[in-house]
């Protein structure tokens, strides 16, 4: 991450974590488990430093901190860790319950400490420790590490009764998780975990199940259609949580215009839909301002439709690169036209891209399928 990730605005999310009131707060947990911990020259020392540090790099650090308090050897370590841990996050939520960031060191200290000579302890920490705050990030070391004996310990996880265990399974495992450690095994691998938690029943794991499936549908998309197929075949999960995770799953899919995840979420490529109209606000619009337009539809027959729109954006050299964007979603009647109208904000400094001046295009997509287009000019 780099150093200025979580500022914006004059919002640190580096400060709004790691602050003298969060350490003080760690310092006294582990003063109150383990005797001879120095409670503030632990808080002093993590704070001298922070002024220099980012998110990632504070949490690294409060680590190194806290490592020079505990025991040398691992398993002792361990059981000091365990020793001053919070109570488990509350069993009888469902969802959005994260915990707190500062009870992430005894994940980084079980990879840095177990994952050669203490396998099984190091795991049975990250199993305690993701009671208080999730464990995707140090379970992937030793996914790489120790794949089968790691995932058969995941296994066993999938049917814990606390569901913040059951959730560390499935995200732990995704292929692309964000800003984390690559995988060494096949995406497809943890599929048959993924099986054992769909019809989990909280949000909180359902949708890390659904988010996995669409990491999955970047290099197997096929499989990820038939898998959600096979799932509504099975009838173990509700209908109506099925439907939302399976949308959930195959929004790039949908993005992309595959014909499989179209039809298994009831949209027809060849749906009888015709582009009646596409008009622009103005065919010149300035970086900041927005891009106006108008879409008129038709259907000869009922035709639920998902209503994209892409604009290729100008690059750097002069090559246009497209991206997709929700228009609607809607049910066309037959022989009713109908229209839509969009408004979208050209922004000039945008986080995922730069604006460049120059021809652009948009191009209007129903149910995967490009139906018409415009050109218009975008000036800084």
């Amino acid at each position: 991450m780099a150093r200025g990730t979580g500022v914006s605005q004059g919002f640190s999310l580096a400060d709004h974590l790691f602050n003298q009131d969060s350490i003080s707060e760690l310092a006294a947990e582990y003063a109150a488990a383990l005797p001879d911990f120095d409670a503030p020259g632990f808080t002093h020392e993590v704070l001298s430093r922070f002024p220099d540090l980012a998110l990632l790099e504070r949490l690294e650090w409060i680590v190194d901190c806290l490592e020079s308090r505990l025991s040398d050897d691992f398993p002792t370590m361990a059981d000091q860790l365990e020793a001053a841990m919070v109570p488990e996050l509350d069993p009888k939520q469902t969802d959005d319950d994260f915990g707190r960031f500062i009870h992430a060191p005894p994940g980084y200290l079980a990879v840095r400490h177990g994952l050669e000579h203490h396998r099984d302890r190091a795991l049975d920490l990250i199993y305690e420790t993701t009671k208080r705050f999730s464990m995707e990030w140090p379970i992937r070391p030793f996914l790489n590490r120790w794949p089968e004996e790691t995932l058969a310990r995941l296994k066993l996880w999938a049917t814990d009764e606390n569901y913040h265990v059951r959730r560390l399974v499935s995200e732990g495992t995704r292929p692309k998780l964000p800003w984390a450690k690559k995988l060494t095994m096949e995406p497809t691998t943890p599929l048959p975990l993924l099986y054992m938690l769909h019809a989990d029943p909280t949000r909180y794991v359902t949708r890390s199940v659904a988010n996995h499936l669409n990491d999955i549908a970047k290099t197997h998309p096929d499989l990820v259609v038939e898998t959600l197929a096979r799932w509504k075949t099975l009838g173990q999960q509700e209908a109506k949580e099925l439907d939302w995770m399976t949308r959930h799953a195959l929004r790039t899919l949908i993005k992309q215009g595959h014909e499989g995840a179209m039809d298994l979420l009831g949209f027809k490529a060849d749906a009888p839909v015709s582009l009646k109209r596409l008009t622009l606000g103005d065919t010149t619009v300035a970086a900041g301002q927005a891009l106006t337009f108008d879409v008129e539809l038709e259907a000869t027959k009922r035709s639920p439709v998902i209503i994209d729109y892409l604009i290729h954006f100008q690059k750097a050299g002069g090559k246009l690169s497209p991206k997709v964007f929700k228009l609607k979603q809607a049910v066309l009647k037959p022989n009713t036209p109908q229209v839509f109208a969009k408004k979208h904000v050209l922004k000039a400094n945008a986080t995922t891209f730069k604006l460049h001046p120059g021809a652009h295009k948009l191009v209007i997509q129903v149910n995967g399928r490009h139906l018409g287009e415009a050109d218009f000019q975008v000036t800084l």
